[in-house]
């Protein structure tokens, strides 16, 4: 389904109002939104034995190529991290923001990223997820996820774009990486509330995190470890992202949906077993995230069928797939959206829009 399919009439019809609130006394009466305060103790520590454990290891390791084997398992480890501090962003693990807060800010100078920064940035997402000029996660400049972003294109980002399907898990290496020079952005232009906070955070776990690699190993393996270490985080945090809506529909900025379509139409739920809950961080079921942001992330899976039979019931397209197939759709949509760049393709597409017009 095309943005212009989507029109501000076709599916907003005339109930908006009454089915989410419906939904919701359905999901609260089934306990789904209490807080599962032992799940969360259980994998903050295990989060950092893993951590503590990686640490060690890499004193007692020392000069050794093995080092590059750290270095992956600290991204893998680093990105569970992300996904506890995206959780209590959301406030899913305690009811209150202070507490929520607190374990976001330890997080975010684990994993040194600015919290309040990825907070505000994700809020808005979430408002208006796959919206043109409302969704900050479409707002990328390297890539182009509708045909219009395509053809606003110039210079070098214009040939990235042309070639975004081959080189969109390339450029995820550089993910980890551009998170953190948003960060740092956003506390040199003062965006965020708690500047001094944030910029500590920030710099104290750059120190801690440089100061490690180059005294335990030689400034070439100190370097590989880095660009691993940054690159398989950039590749994980990017394959955990991108099935949850790319490739799905993309909102003109002129319309309007009730609150169940908007996240439930540009969502995409990824099928599979506990272990793709915890390859994903939960982010596999985007669909009830969206719906339910507070929602505890244990509870999400719970909540699937009540929401897929909800939306079955009112004709609502419920997307789903296995994460290799997800995948698969996010390259065809971007080799899509590049269609404007390419000579051939291009001009029969514009031909065509000034037909429909």
């Amino acid at each position: 389904m095309t943005a212009a399919e989507m029109s501000p009439t076709g599916l907003a019809g005339e109930r908006l109002g009454s089915e989410f609130a419906e939904l919701s006394r359905v999901v609260k009466r089934a306990g789904l939104l209490r807080r599962r305060y032992g799940y969360y103790a259980v994998r903050i520590g295990v989060n950092l034995a893993l951590l503590g454990a990686t640490a060690v290891a890499f004193v007692v390791l020392g000069d050794t190529w093995w080092q590059l084997f750290t270095a992956l398992v600290v991204a893998l480890v680093l990105t569970q991290f992300a996904f506890i501090g995206h959780d209590a962003g959301h406030r899913q693990i305690f009811v209150g923001r202070r507490a929520n807060d607190l374990v976001g800010y330890t997080h975010s100078a684990i994993t040194g990223i600015s919290y309040q920064w990825w907070v505000g940035k994700h809020n808005r997402h979430h408002a208006n997820p796959n919206q043109e000029d409302e969704d900050p996660d479409i707002d990328i400049p390297a890539i182009a996820f509708s045909r219009d972003q395509a053809r606003a294109k110039r210079g070098l980002v214009r040939w990235v774009a042309l070639h975004q399907a081959p080189l969109f898990f390339p450029l995820l290496l550089t993910e980890a990486v551009m998170l953190r020079i948003s960060s740092v952005e956003a506390v040199l232009r003062r965006e965020i509330k708690f500047v001094r906070l944030e910029a500590v955070l920030i710099v104290g776990h750059l120190v801690v995190y440089l100061a490690a690699v180059f005294l335990v190993l030689p400034p070439g393996k100190a370097v590989l470890f880095i660009v691993v270490h940054q690159g398989v985080m950039g590749v994980y945090l990017g394959c955990s992202f991108a099935p949850n809506h790319k490739g799905m529909p993309i909102l003109a900025k002129d319309v309007k949906l009730d609150f169940l379509r908007k996240q439930v139409l540009t969502s995409r739920n990824i099928q599979g077993g506990r272990w793709v809950d915890f390859l994903l961080g939960g982010l596999n079921h985007q669909i009830e995230h969206h719906l339910f942001p507070s929602m505890p992330r244990p509870n999400l899976r719970r909540a699937r069928p009540v929401v897929r039979e909800f939306c079955v019931r009112r004709g609502v397209s419920y997307s789903q797939c296995g994460l290799l197939h997800s995948y698969a759709q996010v390259l065809r949509h971007l080799y899509d959206a590049g269609a404007p760049l390419r000579p051939a393709t291009g001009q029969a597409a514009d031909k065509k829009s000034r037909v429909d017009a």
